[in-house]
């Protein structure tokens, strides 16, 4: 999937996405971002979408560059 990074608090570990297609907001923890990679709000990126305890969450988040 692809999207936009709304916001990500790197001190708390944790942020959301926006998906480009349903425009909703995806949670995203520092654990489900690929290594080696850092997100800024406005970020495009590309995803895994599954379900977490509360919702949707990104996994193996990439910045598209």
């Amino acid at each position: 999937m692809n999207g936009t990074v709304k916001f990500f608090n790197e001190s708390k570990g944790f942020g959301f996405i926006t998906n480009d297609d349903t425009k909703k907001d995806v949670f995203v923890h520092i654990t489900g971002i690929a290594k080696g990679e850092r997100l800024s709000e406005g970020d495009k990126v590309t995803y895994v979408e599954g379900e977490g305890r509360n919702g949707a969450i990104a996994t193996e988040v990439k910045v598209i560059r």
